[in-house]
């Protein structure tokens, strides 16, 4: 091993892990491990933990099944034992079939002396991180992706599609913006031998699982129970949790669960304090009465920051960080700092988070899945019923929406295209022939002889979200875990089982969660109108800085690389100028995208742009027997 090398990836990880660190390090193999411990048990850990039969695994996460687990391996395990000896004890027995019974948010690597094969695996959700790269001679791995770049001493050449990604929100959860650098999917393990690599998908949810009631009222007890269980497992940590309270449902009823369970003595940890940001300038996003109607209740008031001055792009040289992602190159303004200030003064190490809630639990008043459902099943009646019962709730001819819902059916590309679904106008051509998939947002269309459209659109909905998780940024200012109550598994397995009807209805939204959190969360919460805006800072920022704009389209690296046509933004630009509407916010990614590319030369660690491949899946893994690790 390189020990010069060793010592630069320890400065590169060292802020992620304030409380220690653990090694195993000999001639051809080091493991690092720095800890941030976030649950009582990950205080009696020891990373790398080498198992009886002489692998050494590392570990991230928490386990939300611990009993279960502790009960089934009983004979090598006792309720003192940490998440990492369960897991151990679970692959010591059933090898990667232990993977699918590991409830939680985790990333495991397991190193096999003995065969000289490496494992990395990931939760079935997925919203953590596990990076891996090839070598000429060896492997590395990270939960962080800086040290795979900037500790490796040489340049990497750009990945297209995972810049295509970037135009149509996210690229996909496995694409990395550097060839040779790939991330875990989800749900998955990779295998890596010398000179093979094989990726594994080990759980599914099923699209046969159903759950059928008499009555809605036991749809609402059920709910209740999984979604106290689902805040209950991300409220297990010794130290303060802090919740985002937007004002939103979402938010708003995991604060209103996670007290309840705190005041029954039901959560470990010792106290919530919640996070809000306000933006007093915007009309359409008034949120202040609905987070303080939360304080109130709860006799609390939470940190309040105000985000009118969040800036939206830094042209100048303020990149002394590295920003391995174009997600890197922001949060690094005011704003940013005063919300590291508020969690380093109250302690906090976990973070709650609505995301989620709005996509499955119907805050997106959508009947197309419950109509998809009826047409595919022949039911006729119900959904000329239905039909008709939608098209007075959305004031629309029924026609428009039985067309919406008999398009989904067919293959997205395929005329007519929706407006707000075609590639950015001002993309090069070439640029967007060969991205199309990436551009359109990986959409497919549903299969008729599949399993129900709902379930279909369940997962298509999952995978987006995490394509948003997978470009999070990881915080060491200061280090923190962020949880995802509406992600867990139990609660998405039931989700996905009851009827669509049950979730959203004719006139009413978020049905079930309505009904089931009524006189816990406030009505004035419950019932307010759906929280989605148009914000005008963007607009105006486009509008405003127009003649600058059109001005940095001159030096545009995007534009040297084929990517963006410059006349075609400039022109776009000059509308925004004369006071006529423009896609503001896809115009500010675009030229946030530029300024990352810009950042990676000055960094020297990107080579040459690659337009023929299409991210890590085309790059031939060659492992060799010499291998050096990063955990």
């Amino acid at each position: 091993m390189d020990r010069d090398y060793l010592e630069s990836v320890k400065t590169a990880l060292a802020p992620y892990g304030p409380d220690g660190s653990g090694s195993h390090v000999d001639d051809s193999v080091a493991i690092l491990c720095y800890l941030l411990h976030t649950t009582a048990e990950s205080r009696r850990e020891t990373q790398p933990l080498v198992t009886r039969s002489g692998s050494i695994l590392t570990w991230t996460g928490r386990l939300d099944n611990r009993g279960d687990l502790i009960h089934r391996f009983s004979d090598s395990l006792t309720a003192n034992s940490t998440d990492l000896d369960i897991v151990a004890a679970a692959y010591e027995s059933e090898k990667t079939g232990s993977f699918g019974i590991l409830l939680g948010d985790w990333t495991l690597s397991v190193w096999n002396p003995h065969t000289s094969s490496l494992i990395l695996a990931k939760d079935s959700i997925g919203p953590g991180h596990l990076y891996y790269a090839f070598g000429d001679s060896h492997v590395t791995w990270s939960t962080v992706l800086d040290p795979l770049i900037l500790c490796e001493r040489k340049c990497f050449p750009l990945c297209e599609e995972y810049v295509a990604g970037w135009f149509s929100l996210f690229p996909a959860a496995h694409v990395t913006p550097y060839v040779g650098i790939s991330s875990v999917p989800a749900s998955s393990f990779v295998l890596l031998r010398p000179g093979k690599r094989e990726i594994h998908k080990y759980w599914d949810f099923d699209p046969f699982k159903r759950i059928r009631y008499q009555k809605d009222e036991e749809y609402e007890e059920h709910f209740r129970a999984l979604f106290a269980e689902a805040v209950r497992r991300r409220l297990r940590t010794d130290s303060p949790v802090v919740a985002e309270l937007s004002g939103g449902t979402d938010s708003s009823s995991i604060v209103c669960v996670a007290d309840e369970l705190i005041r029954r003595g039901g959560a470990s940890t010792p106290r919530l304090d919640t996070l809000s940001y306000y933006i007093d300038s915007e009309p359409t996003w008034n949120e202040k009465p609905y987070f303080t109607r939360i304080e109130q209740q709860r006799g609390r008031t939470g940190c309040h920051i105000d985000a009118s001055e969040q800036r939206f792009l830094d042209f100048g040289t303020n990149g002394a960080h590295f920003a391995a992602t174009p997600a890197s190159c922001t949060g690094h303004d005011d704003v940013a700092r005063r919300t590291a200030a508020c969690l380093r003064s109250r302690q906090n190490r976990v973070m709650l988070s609505g995301i989620g809630g709005d996509e499955f639990l119907g805050g997106v008043p959508t009947p197309l899945p419950e109509l998809e459902n009826l047409l595919v099943t022949a039911q006729l009646g119900q959904l000329a019923q239905q039909l008709r019962a939608w098209a007075l709730t959305k004031r629309r001819p029924w026609f428009h929406l039985l067309f919406e819902t008999l398009r989904e059916f067919w293959p997205p590309d395929l005329p007519p295209v929706p407006e707000y679904k075609r590639p950015l106008p001002w993309l090069n051509r070439s640029f967007v022939r060969r991205n199309r998939d990436a551009l359109l947002g990986y959409e497919r269309r549903l299969n008729l002889f599949g399993p129900p459209p709902s379930f279909q659109e369940n997962l298509v909905t999952l995978a987006s979200l995490q394509r948003q998780l997978s470009c999070a940024v990881l915080s060491s200012e200061p280090p923190y875990e962020k949880r995802y109550p509406y992600l867990d598994r139990t609660l998405l397995e039931f989700i996905f089982a009851i009827p669509r009807e049950q979730l959203v209805r004719p006139g009413q939204r978020r049905s079930l969660m309505r009904r089931a959190l009524a006189g816990l969360v406030p009505e004035e919460i419950l019932n307010r109108k759906r929280k989605a805006y148009v914000a005008r800072s963007p607009a105006l920022f486009v509008s405003s800085e127009c003649s600058c704009l059109v001005e940095k389209t001159n030096h545009m690296l995007s534009c040297e690389l084929g990517i963006v046509d410059r006349d075609a933004l400039a022109a776009v630009l000059n509308r925004a100028g004369a006071g006529l509407p423009v896609p503001a916010v896809a115009i500010l990614r675009t030229f946030l995208i530029d300024i990352w590319l810009e950042r990676l030369l000055r960094r020297n660690v990107v080579a040459q742009w690659m337009p023929v491949l299409k991210g890590a899946e085309e790059i031939k893994a060659q492992v060799h027997f010499g291998f050096g690790f990063l955990g």
